[in-house]
Parts: C-alpha cells; sequence; structure tokens
C-alpha cells in the first residue's frame, strides 16, 4: 500500500477526517518524542511535549502553507514547545534509555545504550543553540535549509553552529575515551 502524501492528510483533516490525523499522530509520534527527548533529556518531558505539539498541530493545522514540507513545520512547532517547555521547568531530569530491536545480543544492546547515553550526555554538556542543529541535522536528518526554517536562523548561521557544535561534542567525547 502507498503512503499517502502529508499534504493530502493535512487536506483530509481540514475536511473533518479524523483517521487522516489519526494517521499523521502514527506517522510522526515516534519521532516528534525523539526529536523532544534530545533536547529535553527526560523521558516523561518528551511525552508531555510530544503531545501538546500534536494538539497544537491539529489546532493550527489550517495555518499550514503546503508550500513548506510539513515535516519542516511539524518540527518548528516541535522545537518550539520544547524551548517553551524548558522556559516553563528551568530544570532538565535524568536520561531514560530508548528500547532496542530484540535483533541484537545483550552486549550489543548493552554497547548500544551505553553509546546513547554517552552522546545524550554530551549532547547536554553543550549550549541550547548548538544541541538543538545537532538534533535537528543527526537526529532527525533535516537539511540546512530545513533547519533554518525550523529555528527561523539563517542557513549561515545553522552552518556556523553545526560547525561549532561538533567540535564541542568531539572534544567533550575525546575526554570521555581519556
Amino acid at each position: 500500500m502507498d503512503r499517502i502524501d502529508d499534504n493530502i492528510l493535512v487536506q483530509r483533516c481540514l475536511q473533518g477526517d479524523k483517521k487522516a490525523f489519526e494517521e499523521i499522530v502514527d506517522r510522526y509520534q515516534k519521532t516528534v518524542f525523539n526529536a523532544a527527548f534530545r533536547i529535553l533529556n527526560d523521558y516523561e518531558d518528551a511525552a508531555d511535549v510530544a503531545q501538546s505539539v500534536f494538539i497544537r498541530v491539529y489546532e493550527n493545522l489550517e495555518k499550514f502553507s503546503a508550500r513548506y514540507k510539513f515535516f519542516s513545520w511539524l518540527y518548528k512547532i516541535t522545537v518550539n514547545e520544547s524551548l517553551n517547555f524548558l522556559k516553563q521547568r528551568k530544570e532538565i531530569g535524568g536520561i531514560a534509555a530508548e528500547e532496542v530491536a530484540d535483533t541484537k545480543t545483550p552486549e550489543d544492546l548493552y554497547k548500544d545504550v551505553e553509546l546513547s547515553e554517552s552522546i545524550q550526555q554530551a549532547l547536554m554538556q553543550i549550549g541550547l543553540d548548538y544541541r538543538l542543529v545537532i538534533v535537528l541535522r543527526y537526529f532527525q536528518d533535516l537539511s540546512y535549509n530545513e533547519i533554518s526554517y525550523v529555528l527561523d536562523t539563517p542557513e549561515k548561521t545553522v552552518k556556523s553552529r553545526l560547525f561549532t557544535a561538533r567540535n564541542l561534542l568531539k572534544n567533550i567525547m575525546s575526554e570521555e575515551i581519556i
């Protein structure tokens, strides 16, 4: 079965098709949660933000412009909701390891969780502006142009922040190895 285009789903939602919105949630809930988790560093907070993202998407669906990718618009909302949450809480909780596929050995699972935790800890040591560009580029696979749109920042600034963020992470991760 072919995947229905996001813009078609949006149109169907606007016409009152509740199943179309369920399809959007099913399609993007894990991705939205992962983006929020990488920003907030807390499983429960990320789940709360993901839920509020989809509420905001539903309430503002008529404001979506088809000239942009729905995916980018959704990420912009996710980033904004995550930042608003951080401003309200001003504290960051512990790390929760994500579930990993059952096909891996226990040693692989341990190494994956250990690496994931190391990366998450390193991410939390860099500034929020740098963390955001890393998450959007490497964990969500957005282009520079899409990141620029999501963060409402010039593309040159995105590239500069990515360069700096990669160097900061490289230094932090190499210190952990030593």
